[in-house]
């Protein structure tokens, strides 16, 4: 039971050293991210279809 113990207390100071060293890393990244294009929105086929079924039944009413 102690090598439990000390093998989950080891794991917990291995994660929280690898947590704080990653850290600066991120945002040293984050500025190389700004020099990227901004990506299009692009929708869903999904919600297309809807809209597309909701302005034909709409166009279908209203004559």
């Amino acid at each position: 039971m102690n090598k439990l113990i000390a093998a989950l207390v080891a794991g917990l100071f291995a994660t929280a050293a690898f947590a704080q060293a990653s850290a600066p890393e991120a945002a040293s990244a984050a500025p190389a991210a700004k020099t990227t294009k901004a990506k299009k929105h692009v929708a869903k086929k999904h919600v297309a279809k809807k809209k597309a079924a909701k302005a034909e039944a709409a166009s279908a009413a209203s004559e």
